[in-house]
């Protein structure tokens, strides 16, 4: 099924008319025509759960279909538009633009960074909803906004952080940093070279690792400091790019997903 949101679905349902139960000017014979064109047969009882009218067999598509499927039927919906429509007005075009980020992201956010799946479903296991935001916060900036992805894939580690503890029944000053708050946890779990018995020789490196994961996503954020947006930068400042966000993403959500899962496995 498709992530679309609730509010990126509203976008298409005001651009193509949605509300009546049509679908811009197609008839029930050109709509089946556009889905056969991408190999579905929109008139199926598989799309018929919402109602029948063309409006609900659209939006039971979206619910039912991957976000590549989705997106590449969106984006020809879009095209036919353009063609429909040839002079839209400012606000139309403003939608329009709207729509086509929206479908962007669809096709990018499986291809970028699939490490963050598993931290989705933790995030549903520990029913945070600040962490979700900040997944999909990240979801939708890698390419759009590195640096917003950057911050968020620190702030992601905090949270991680900050909700096993809080789980622990400990408390921590808001003026911890990230390497003081992974040192914390990984105290508590416990996973530091002091408090875990030597009995596998994987032990240490396991824990450097980890360590490690933590002080490269520090120096992550730090470099976003003096790229992001709000520093006093020279015009000449190149910003960063995707590449990096993905990099900081992949190790924000490596790291999230080690921690919350051994929280997990020691019944907390």
């Amino acid at each position: 099924m498709s992530d679309l949101s609730s509010s990126e679905k509203v976008l298409f349902e005001r651009l193509f008319g949605m509300r009546s139960g049509y679908v811009l000017d197609f008839t029930n014979a050109t709509f089946a025509e556009f889905f056969r064109e991408h190999g579905i047969d929109i008139y199926s009882e598989r799309y018929a759960f919402n109602g029948n009218s063309k409006a609900k067999r659209l939006r039971a598509f979206w619910e039912l279909e991957p976000n590549d499927l989705v997106a590449d039927v969106l984006s020809a919906m879009l095209d036919y538009w353009t063609r429909v429509v040839p002079t839209p007005t400012d606000d139309q075009l403003a939608l329009g633009e709207k729509c086509k980020q929206v479908i962007h992201r669809l096709r990018t956010s499986g291809l970028t960074h699939p490490s963050l799946d598993n931290v989705k479903g933790l995030a549903a296991v520990f029913n945070a909803q600040y962490l979700k935001n900040q997944i999909q916060r990240m979801d939708q900036a890698v390419d759009s906004d590195p640096e917003l992805a950057i911050g968020t894939a620190k702030e992601l580690v905090e949270t991680c952080c900050r909700t096993i503890l809080g789980e622990q029944g400990k408390l921590v000053d808001r003026s911890c940093d990230i390497p003081q708050l992974v040192k914390a946890v990984l105290k508590e779990l416990p996973l530091l070279p002091e408090n875990v018995p030597e009995f596998g020789k994987g032990t240490e490196i396991i824990k450097r690792l980890t360590s490690n994961l933590a002080s490269v996503l520090q120096g992550l954020a730090e470099l976003r400091n003096l790229y992001g947006t709000g520093h006093g930068k020279e015009a000449e400042t190149q910003s960063i790019t995707p590449r990096h966000a993905k990099l900081a993403v992949g190790i924000a959500a490596t790291l999230a997903t080690f921690l919350f899962e051994t929280h997990k496995e020691m019944g907390r």
